[in-house]
């Protein structure tokens, strides 16, 4: 039983693939959740306070993290491409969520990373948190800086953040890259929930894929935030398998961990 740690959760980027997902999950996790993006995802869900907020504006964040006791962080652009809407929406509305976060004294913020912060190291890599970011794109350059930002935010604001690098979260893996990359709508509401409830956070670095026996990422250095992934990409590997062609080797998006990101498209999968 997932506990209700919380009493009014913010859930941005409500719109988005995965916060259609996370509009429903989080529900168990708090006594009142609020939902917010720039423009209109409704109808609202009877457990909903839903709210219409631009990150870039904020004077419209102040008001959105009032009386919030934790953010589940999933705004912004979430695909590569031209730096200046990433930038508004992802650097610019990071800053303005942490600095309203600290002005109403939010004490617990779930970002939502990427593998994409990491995606120039390789396929046959396998890297830890220690591992110094890798960008592969304007994308992922905006989440690296939102990392640095929650850990500024952490060391003067004592703000916990818990940022996830999200790899696929999707219904089933899609792709061979996926077989390493999998993290599924289940596991990603038990990470966020680990996240919101271990007894200290402090500033960690979750890589957020489920229990792929083919793996880049070791989350040995985030075993205090207690995920405990239960599914897998495993039960997909000989379909994969059957129905896409063997790799070649000699491609960017097959040596390196981003995929397709490293060459700058083609941009949706993650």
């Amino acid at each position: 039983m997932t506990i209700k740690s919380h009493n009014r959760i913010l859930l941005t980027g409500a719109a988005g693939g995965l916060g259609k997902v996370l509009r429903v999950a989080l529900k168990d996790n708090c006594n009142h959740l609020r939902t917010s993006d720039r423009s209109e995802f409704g109808p609202a869900h009877p457990w909903e306070e839903m709210v219409l907020a631009d990150l870039a504006d904020d004077q419209a964040m102040d008001q959105l993290l009032k009386e919030v006791d934790a953010v589940v962080h999933m705004g912004g652009i979430s695909i590569d491409g031209p730096f200046e809407p990433i930038m508004k929406s992802n650097i610019l509305g990071a800053y303005n969520l942490y600095e309203s976060a600290r002005k109403n004294g939010v004490r617990r913020i779930v970002f939502a990373s990427s593998n994409h912060v990491t995606g120039f190291y390789k396929q046959s890599e396998t890297i830890t948190a220690s591992h110094p970011p890798r960008p592969d794109g304007h994308y992922g350059l905006s989440k690296a800086f939102g990392e640095d930002l929650s850990r500024f935010y952490y060391d003067r604001f004592q703000i916990e953040t818990a940022c996830i690098r999200i790899g696929s979260s999707f219904e089933e893996p899609r792709d061979r890259r996926m077989l390493a990359s999998y993290l599924s709508y289940a596991d990603l509401h038990r990470l966020i929930t680990a996240c919101l409830t271990t007894p200290v956070l402090g500033h960690s670095i979750v890589f957020g894929v489920s229990a792929n026996s083919v793996t880049w990422y070791d989350n040995a250095q985030a075993k205090h935030v207690g995920y405990h992934p239960q599914d897998s990409s495993d039960p997909y590997r000989d379909a994969i398998f059957q129905k896409t062609p063997e790799p070649d080797l000699q491609s960017p998006a097959v040596v390196y961990q981003g995929g397709a990101f490293v060459s700058g498209g083609p941009f949706g999968l993650k």
